[in-house]
């Protein structure tokens, strides 16, 4: 096993870690070679958490994605029938990508490329970025086998953004966006040939060219984003912002809610059971300066569903009765307190830090986020198993785990006892030897 295999376990929360060998084992089971690619394979060597798995199949990625959600309960989000990819979202949270394998061949910027499957490393030659353009074997005879062919490697160890061709941007002119995302996400520079590139795209107004359906997708990874609002500051810099709608551009973004939302979500404990439907959250922070017009054009444009719309027009009013029960005289204990949080939606928790302006409210959610949930977290199966004698199969597990953690969030911290204090002796010069200066003895 390769170092970077030990590097993606030790990046990687458990749940991801069993997702990503469930994928390996069913692909190995159906022949076919599987690698893990794109954002994962970037943040992991950039040191950054990894949200999203990504998985690139030489060969039929749609039906090793149907037969892996049969298999592990995982649920199919979306699918593109063009690109032979699917977004999978599985029970225990993580969400993936399985892609096949392909070339993109492009006629006009902003028109739907020819699709041809295609071996990794042409995949991987023709992406975007060279630091998306990195992949990791999970292949029984090559797995840990790092392949990078554009060099993203040395370009995240400069940080630096470099487009794999000199057509990345005029082929798909939403690369224009995914870039300025990028550099905001990541804090990275632009490589000179790229900036020139992108200078170009500009000034052939190429960012007119982008489909409302791409501008839907792009808008969904800034809602997913933890620094959704410096991203959308980037964009309202670039005049990119006004192609979602011309009206958020200026006043009407609401990048004071964006800088509350990225500081609460800063003390959400990382890798932890803490589920968020970011889209509705992000909606109503966005939105929230707009008037009904502006917001039923905004989600024309941009192709919100019914689903996200619902998720929006929810998030308040179901936020209100949660601040309600927060504000009762009930949760005295921890556990109490950890019982009604553990079981809300993160998206209201979040909206709860950003919106209430009750006190006690703030505190609880701050005392769940950083001293319950971390605590409760520590309370692991196997510590259940050994104290309890309960295995997980047991329909007894999981309350007897829930007893376990709220007797441990309950439990009064142990009093520290201080040592006494010795009696006191003779008196004795200040250095213990007859006075001398300890500074002339240091000259010694």
């Amino acid at each position: 096993m390769s170092d970077y295999f030990f590097m993606l376990e030790s990046h990687l929360t458990p749940d991801q870690f069993r997702v990503v060998n469930d994928v390996r084992n069913h692909a190995a089971e159906a022949n076919i070679n599987i690698f893990l690619t794109g954002g994962a394979m970037r943040d992991m060597l950039g040191g950054f958490p990894i949200r999203d798995l990504d998985f690139t199949v030489e060969g039929n990625a749609l039906k090793l994605a149907k037969t892996l959600a049969q298999k592990t309960g995982a649920d199919i989000v979306a699918t593109d029938e063009h690109r032979k990819s699917v977004e999978l979202a599985f029970p225990c949270g993580v969400q993936a990508a399985m892609g096949m394998a392909r070339k993109e061949k492009y006629g006009k910027p902003g028109t739907r490329p020819v699709v041809s499957p295609a071996t990794i490393h042409e995949d991987l030659r023709g992406r975007d970025f060279t630091i998306n353009s990195i992949a990791l074997s999970l292949n029984p005879a090559s797995r840990g086998l790092l392949l990078d062919p554009n060099n993203g490697v040395a370009d995240i160890e400069h940080r630096e953004i470099r487009t794999v061709s000199n057509y990345t941007l005029y082929d798909d002119p939403t690369r224009i966006i995914r870039l300025i995302r990028f550099k905001a996400r990541l804090g990275y520079g632009i490589a000179e040939r790229t900036q020139s590139q992108y200078e170009n795209a500009r000034e052939a107004q190429l960012e007119s060219k982008i489909p409302q359906e791409a501008l839907g997708e792009e808008l969904r990874h800034v809602a997913e984003d933890p620094n959704a609002g410096d991203i959308l500051k980037a964009l309202e810099d670039e005049k990119l912002l006004s192609l979602f709608l011309p009206a958020l551009a200026g006043p009407k973004l609401n990048l004071a809610g964006f800088q509350k939302l990225q500081k609460a979500r800063q003390i959400v404990p990382f890798g932890g059971e803490f589920p968020v439907e970011n889209m509705g959250l992000f909606l109503s922070l966005l939105t929230e300066k707009l008037s009904p017009k502006e917001r039923t054009q905004l989600f024309q444009i941009c192709g919100v569903t019914k689903e996200e719309l619902k998720l929006m027009q929810k998030l308040e009013p179901d936020s209100k009765k949660l601040e309600k029960v927060l504000k009762g005289a009930k949760l005295q204990k921890p556990s109490q307190l950890y019982e009604v949080l553990s079981h809300a939606p993160g998206e209201q928790i979040l909206f709860l830090l950003v919106r209430s302006t009750e006190r006690l409210v703030q505190d609880r959610i701050r005392n769940y986020l950083q001293k319950y949930l971390p605590a409760a977290q520590e309370v692991t199966d196997k510590e259940v198993t050994a104290t309890k004698g309960v295995e997980p199969s047991s329909p007894k597990f999981k309350k007897v785990k829930a007893d376990l953690i709220a007797a441990r969030l309950d439990a009064r911290p142990k009093k520290v006892v201080p040592p006494p204090e010795p009696e006191p002796g003779p008196a004795q010069p200040p250095n213990g030897r007859g006075g001398r200066s300890p500074q002339i003895s240091a000259h010694r």
